[in-house]
């Protein structure tokens, strides 16, 4: 299924229907009277975040949605029904945001959360509600009032305890896919990752936390280059960053460990300053390729710094304990032991 994370609608709550004036025509009602009836409110234009939904995609297909109009009123007192609500499911984690204003309007962060989009219009008044003691036979009635319009942008943002960085080709998927039930693409030549995917990492029977595969990030990222934009949003609401590089051929020579940090968190920097300040887990991956004093020298370099340099092999399982240990202890500080 094609990933959609970003989507522009269009909504239009039902008008409101017409207030009816009539007047009574039955035997045995001398002088008649008023007896035009309400018009029926318009639908409104509600979302519900939907936990089986995990992409934007049915609106890449479909930007337009209207609600029905309420029936105007009728004689004999009769009001008009109101036009039915129309309801849309977005996934859990969507934002949306007028277009026109910029103005945030709703964060689903949970299933079955709800958000009126587009309020329906108001059904008018029956001439039954204008007859006064000097005016017995009224023939002013209301027009329903228009529903609200409006353009809305939806941004899907995943919902996971621990978003994944690195470079193109440092593991990422790998490793995912074998702390995971999650089944990215993988492969021996250099790709990334075109959609995040979703994994539950299992510890133990009450232990277990979700963790996100994000694209690589690239420099420029930030201003739009490579994925850019797109995928960045995704790191925003996790909770911990475990930070994945290597120091293979793959690499190439103009790459080392400690430039491809420092280049990715400038990157969430310059995307947006809580970013980097995020916890982050470092590690080494591709052990197995990685010559041992080659290992050393990286883990000296990273010291310089303050920061803890995990190991591991995604391909082959070494390490991956410790760092999902390391994970864990982060995502639940009072659990670290002192």
């Amino acid at each position: 299924m094609q990933f959609i994370d970003e989507a522009i609608i269009h909504v239009k709550a039902g008008d409101g229907g017409n207030g009816s004036a009539a007047f009574r025509r039955e035997d045995g009602v001398p002088r008649g009277g008023p007896s035009g009836g309400d018009g029926g409110n318009g639908g409104n234009i509600i979302v519900v975040a939907d936990s089986h939904l995990s992409s934007l995609l049915d609106f890449k297909y479909k930007r337009h949605y209207k609600a029905d109009r309420g029936e105007d009123g009728r004689n004999k007192d009769q009001y008009g029904a109101a036009g039915e609500d129309l309801v849309i499911k977005v996934p859990v984690g969507t934002v949306i945001t007028d277009e026109g204003s910029d103005e945030a309007l709703a964060d689903l962060t949970e299933s079955g959360a709800r958000f009126v989009l587009a309020q329906g219009g108001i059904g008018g008044k029956g001439n039954i509600h204008f007859k006064t003691p000097w005016n017995q036979a009224p023939r002013q009635c209301e027009p329903g009032t228009p529903g609200e319009e409006r353009t809305l942008r939806l941004e899907l943002k995943l919902l996971a305890d621990v978003g994944l960085l690195g470079f193109p080709n440092v593991g990422k998927s790998t490793f995912i896919s074998h702390v995971s039930r999650a089944r990215p693409k993988v492969a021996d030549y250099p790709f990334t990752t075109l959609v995040p995917n979703l994994g539950v990492v299992q510890l133990s029977d009450e232990r277990n936390f979700v963790i996100a595969d994000i694209p690589g990030l690239i420099e420029g990222a930030a201003e739009g280059a490579g994925l850019g934009h797109q995928f960045l949003r995704h790191v925003e609401r996790c909770r911990v960053l475990l930070h994945i590089v290597e120091a293979t051929f793959t690499t190439g020579p103009d790459r080392t460990p400690i430039d491809d940090y420092r280049i990715i968190n400038e990157e969430l920097a310059r995307y947006a300053p809580d970013l980097a300040n995020k916890p982050q887990v470092v590690v080494l991956n591709k052990l197995d390729a990685t010559e041992e004093e080659r290992v050393a020298s990286i883990r000296e370099e990273f010291k310089a710094l303050d920061v803890e340099l995990l190991t591991m092999s995604a391909a082959t399982g070494e390490g991956l304990v410790v760092v999902l240990e390391n994970l864990w202890s982060h995502l639940h500080p009072s659990t670290r032991s002192k």
